[in-house]
């Protein structure tokens, strides 16, 4: 692990048990994550695309041991954290935060903002008096676009877009060094999502976060990203810079995911591919390459092996038979 990287992971699976009958005997594995490697540099932000029930956010949780690995590696600052202790992973939790998707119920209604955003304070001992604990709060909600009379308010008299910015203001509290962003813009209106993109990239700039960026809309990981990760059946099929995965995509699922990115120019036209078949189930993945069920350039091969993720130059990874 290079002194650059605060994330490595390496070969990483979550399997899910399928159980069936009286004694709920294990029958067979949903492969919700399998066999996945990526880094992630200091300030950097590295972005997980892929169609919905590809894994996304499952590995985004198994990252944070939010869930239990199947096997395989996650390395934070060169620290493997699936074999900490639970006090060894407490300390850490103060590093490695998350914001979630969903703004309606990832706050608790019954508290107030104040008591949403500082709970982690006083959990993490993280103040030592009650003037610093509110100074502290008020430091974060300020940064975050909310005022000082929200404090004392519930969730439910807030808008989503200010919601958002709740969740957001309580992962910063701790002053973290990681945070993965679980689809933190889907449930919002357009015009607030621009502005939830620009409050994350303005703290990336400002304190040096490193993000997980979790999402399905190539518009807002086009805008956000360093590197981007594309995601199929829980494993990824192209690894590449930015620019490099938008202007020269390689993987034919790649390739179609880009070609169906509505474009602001109405003039220029794009040639959409238009997969065939759905999605198949993880937890009877086809053999060989996992989208050769639904890729226009099949050939014999992609049925039997499975590809495996090489770079191909310039730090492009791509797992297809085709290169």
């Amino acid at each position: 692990m290079s002194d650059k990287n605060i994330l490595e992971v390496k070969n990483l699976k979550k399997y899910f048990p399928i159980k069936s009958g009286v004694f709920q005997k294990v029958v067979g594995n949903v492969r919700a994550v399998d066999d996945v490697s990526f880094e992630i540099n200091k300030g950097e932000t590295f972005s997980l695309v892929g169609e919905s029930g590809c894994g996304k956010s499952t590995l985004g949780r198994t990252v944070l041991r939010l869930l239990d690995k199947t096997s395989g590696s996650v390395k934070f600052k060169g620290l493997d954290i699936h074999s900490l202790s639970k006090k060894e992973m407490r300390k850490l939790r103060l590093k490695m935060q998350i914001i979630f998707q969903d703004p309606f119920s990832s706050l608790n209604p019954r508290k107030t903002v104040s008591d949403l955003i500082g709970e982690a304070l006083i959990a993490h001992k993280f103040v030592n008096s009650k003037k610093e604990y509110y100074n502290r709060i008020e430091e974060v909600m300020e940064v975050c676009g909310l005022a000082r009379y929200h404090m004392k308010r519930y969730p439910h008299e807030f808008s989503g877009g200010q919601r958002q910015r709740i969740g957001i203001a309580r992962s910063l509290v701790l002053n973290p060094e990681f945070i993965v962003a679980d689809e933190p813009v889907s449930a919002l209106d357009v015009s607030i999502q621009s502005q939830i993109i620009n409050l994350l990239q303005d703290f990336q700039e400002k304190y040096g976060f490193s993000y997980l960026f979790i999402s399905h809309d190539l518009s807002v990981v086009r805008h956000i990203s360093h590197k981007v990760g594309v995601l199929y059946l829980g494993s990824l099929v192209e690894v590449a810079s930015k620019d490099d995965l938008y202007n020269s995509p390689m993987h034919p699922y790649t390739q179609a995911l880009i070609s169906c990115v509505p474009l602001p120019d109405p003039e220029k036209k794009v040639d959409r591919i238009i997969l065939k078949g759905d999605i198949p189930s993880a937890s009877n993945p086809p053999s060989g390459c996992k989208f050769h069920t639904r890729c226009l350039h099949v050939k014999d091969i992609c049925k039997e092996e499975v590809p495996i993720l090489k770079e191909v130059g310039n730090g492009h990874k791509v797992s297809c038979h085709l290169y």
